[in-house]
């Protein structure tokens, strides 16, 4: 696609883009004066829907109306309204609808899995993960080796960028698997790195380990919704995802988990189990001996959160209505935008971290702001403009293909310019 410089050309793929009309149903937030702001920060927190106000209230009023019958009786019966979700989400991390299901949150689940397929022996028991993992995936591996009795110390391989640069290499992570091939119990790796914004090649990662017959997984916190892992065919061993950034189902809501079909049935693994991973045939039979469900569902603990799965059931039924590759399409347009512009500034103390081919990347490009303070971030943010700056030098800027314009990173690279001039 050939880029040009002016609001007018923004303007005009915006009247082009057959997904636009999407952007008037989600809520933005506003300035003072009452014109919205610039959202570049789904990575983050994915906008409300304005729809999810309606689905929230159904579920309010079946309990007010139905009480405890709301199970069978709502509109969207309780009993069975997580079972609905998993076709939609399953199109969207490329599985089958069995080997998906919505539950608990990311971090919950990412024990859950490793509960399952973390199986050290005396020789093999090393964790490989990338160095510079999202905290909260660094801080449950290493809680697990202590568990297991590990000195994450010697539990834990990293995955590292080479000094001076700021990706991880293909290369790195397969030398490091044939160094320590005997000694790696789990790979585990996030899909798309939240500092970074570089999305790792699963497929290559995943063949790598299978060849060395080693467990794989994934964290999609930051891929799902964003690029498209096709965890069935690579044969992922599982996967856990959030659905508030890109996926919109309000903050702190439910998590997915993705186990692949091969495993679904295997009772030997390790599980942590609840009533609601029960089979469905006879889980109020209440004086049997657990029975797992015989898909993804057999990992679930409890029955959901019903208002939380109202938000999620919204923002699914909008990613239906767009289409995943849609979006994927539109996503590669919008950030190439957004990376031409910035190139566009031509200013010496402004980089992009992230990978310039489309399939190395999802929708974010993270700025390096060199030998900067979070002080003209925070110029920027007075100015109307919601992202996301992280430590020491990165605003992340994540524009979300669903809602966002290819006006909106007109307007932000417009909204740079002028205060990289008065900073």
């Amino acid at each position: 696609m050939k880029y040009v410089n002016s609001r007018a050309f923004a303007e005009e793929q915006d009247q082009k883009d057959p997904l636009h009309h999407f952007r008037s149903q989600f809520h933005f937030p506003v300035k003072a004066d009452g014109s919205p702001k610039i959202y570049l920060c789904g990575n983050s927190l994915g906008l409300q829907p304005k729809q999810t106000a309606d689905y929230v209230q159904q579920d309010l009023n079946d309990w007010a109306r139905y009480g405890v019958e709301g199970h069978t009786y709502a509109k969207t019966p309780w009993l069975t309204s997580h079972e609905d979700l998993a076709i939609p989400m399953a199109k969207i991390v490329g599985a089958k609808p069995e080997e998906v299901v919505i539950m608990n949150t990311l971090t919950v689940n990412l024990h859950l899995m490793m509960v399952s397929f973390y199986k050290p022996t005396d020789k093999k028991f090393k964790i490989l993960i990338e160095s510079d993992a999202f905290p909260s995936d660094k801080y449950a591996v290493e809680s697990q080796l202590k568990f297991h009795n590990i000195d994450p110390k010697e539990g834990l391989i990293l995955w590292k960028p080479r000094p001076g640069e700021h990706l991880c290499r293909h290369e790195d992570f397969e030398e490091l698997l044939k160094t320590h091939k005997d000694e790696i119990a789990l790979v585990m790796v996030g899909s798309t790195n939240y500092y970074s914004g570089q999305a790792f090649d699963l497929q290559r990662i995943a063949k790598a380990c299978q060849d060395e017959n080693i467990t794989v997984g994934f964290d999609l916190a930051h891929g799902a919704g964003n690029i498209q892992p096709n965890l069935h065919d690579i044969g992922a061993d599982f996967a856990v995802w959030c659905t508030y950034k890109y996926l919109n189902s309000g903050p702190g809501s439910l998590g997915g988990c993705f186990v692949h079909e091969k495993h679904i049935q295997n009772q030997s693994l390790n599980k942590f189990v609840g009533w609601w991973g029960h089979n469905k045939a006879s889980r109020f039979n209440m004086r049997v001996d657990f029975d797992p469900t015989p898909t993804a569902e057999g990992w679930q603990l409890s029955n959901p959160p019903i208002l939380s799965l109202a938000g999620t059931r919204s923002s699914l039924d909008l990613f239906e209505k767009a289409g995943f590759e849609n979006l994927r399409e539109k996503s590669v347009k919008l950030t190439g935008f957004l990376e031409f512009l910035i190139d566009e500034l031509d200013h010496e103390g402004i980089s992009i971290l992230t990978p310039r081919t489309p399939e190395e990347r999802g929708c974010q490009l993270s700025i390096q702001m060199k030998n900067a303070d979070r002080s003209l971030f925070d110029q920027l943010t007075a100015k109307g403009l919601v992202a996301d700056w992280r430590e020491p030098d990165v605003i992340r800027i994540a524009p979300a293909p669903l809602y966002n314009s290819f006006t909106d990173v007109f307007e932000f690279v417009h909204l740079l310019k002028h205060c990289l001039h008065d900073h």
